[in-house]
């Protein structure tokens, strides 16, 4: 067993590769504890045998009414556990601190976990979220893409439950609690692909949520980055993903006919006529949409007007973008009626 821990080393078989800078502080204290442990408890069990032997009841034995003590034994099973204890606090405290004070200059990357799958966003816009269940049935798994020899700054929030972000290669873990921001971080040292677990019973699927973590070169992740925030080809899909990038759902619901929300639903309006805030009616079509998405004010929807108006995206959309979220609403009209 190795007592004192490289980046290559590990202490036991069944430990995960270390990748990170946390590995040589927690692998060493967790072997110091373990054979403190080993060394305390087998001289015990075997002093308790022979004392339960040695001083068995027999016929005719009469034991000492007086406490018997040896005031040397004692102070050593006092002082010696006493500092043996304060030194594996002291340990423990500086380790979690190095854990807890993040450094500057991080990559920063936004965790956010639900029931039950994680989704990682980049400070460039990219994404990875692909669902990680469906139904009981475990799909391809998102991957946190991260370059190798690098401070990463995770930033943490849960959109439903209680949940618990934990890389074993990294020997890091923390919380994911709803209506708040956790961090963690940990610097990498290892090129590889690595398991991430939600660690805090969070339902049914729990064990099913799951993400694999992918450290990479710097140039491979200059590449990744610049994947995720490709845009897919079929417009259809490109729609889906503009309506949730460009921040189109946090206000416009997409999921039900009249649903209410800070903009007017999507759903089930494609096609008809419209009420505008000047008491007018216009045709949910093509022109309406590109207009509403330049121009929101010219056309405002009636109840929306002036309680939330809608900024513009002149100059932030492209063309084929503009196209794609066309035929994103338009879709919704298609499943509005399927539904009914």
């Amino acid at each position: 067993m190795n007592f004192i821990l490289a980046d290559k080393v590990q202490p036991y078989a069944w430990f995960p590769d270390g990748a990170s800078s946390f590995v040589p502080q927690v692998d060493f204290l967790f072997t110091v504890i373990m054979w403190i442990c080993v060394l305390f408890f087998v001289p015990i069990v075997i002093a308790m045998g022979y004392f339960m032997w040695a001083f068995r009841e027999r016929p005719g034995y009469r034991g000492s009414p007086e406490a018997l003590h040896n005031n040397l034994i004692e102070i050593t099973w006092t002082v010696v556990p006493t500092i043996i204890v304060v030194w594996i606090f002291w340990e423990g405290a500086m380790g979690y601190l190095d854990m807890s004070r993040i450094p500057k200059g991080t990559i920063d990357v936004n965790v956010t976990a639900k029931k039950w799958q994680w989704a990682f966003k980049y400070d460039n816009g990219g994404e990875h979220e692909v669902a990680a269940v469906e139904g009981s049935v475990v799909k391809e798994l998102p991957i946190l893409v991260l370059p190798v020899d690098r401070d990463i700054k995770m930033i943490m929030r849960s959109d439903d439950v209680l949940h618990s972000f934990y890389i074993p290669a990294f020997r890091a873990k923390r919380d994911v609690v709803p209506g708040r921001y956790n961090y963690l971080w940990f610097h990498t040292t290892k090129e590889g692909t690595y398991d991430l677990f939600c660690t805090e019973y969070c339902g049914d699927n729990h064990s099913q949520m799951l993400a694999k973590v992918k450290v990479v070169s710097e140039a491979e992740y200059q590449k990744a980055l610049a994947k995720a925030i490709q845009e897919p080809e079929d417009p259809l899909e490109r729609g889906k993903l503009l309506y949730k990038r460009q921040g189109c759902s946090t206000c416009h619901n997409a999921g039900a006919e009249g649903a209410s929300g800070p903009g007017p639903s999507y759903n089930g309006s494609w096609g008809k006529k419209v009420a505008l805030e000047n008491g007018s009616e216009v045709d949910f079509d093509e022109n309406y949409v590109r207009e509403s998405i330049l121009n929101p004010q010219a056309k405002a929807r009636k109840g929306y007007g002036k309680a939330s108006p809608m900024n513009s995206y002149a100059g932030k959309l492209k063309d084929e973008q503009i196209d794609a979220l066309i035929t994103f609403i338009k879709s919704l009209e298609n499943t509005a009626a399927a539904g009914k």
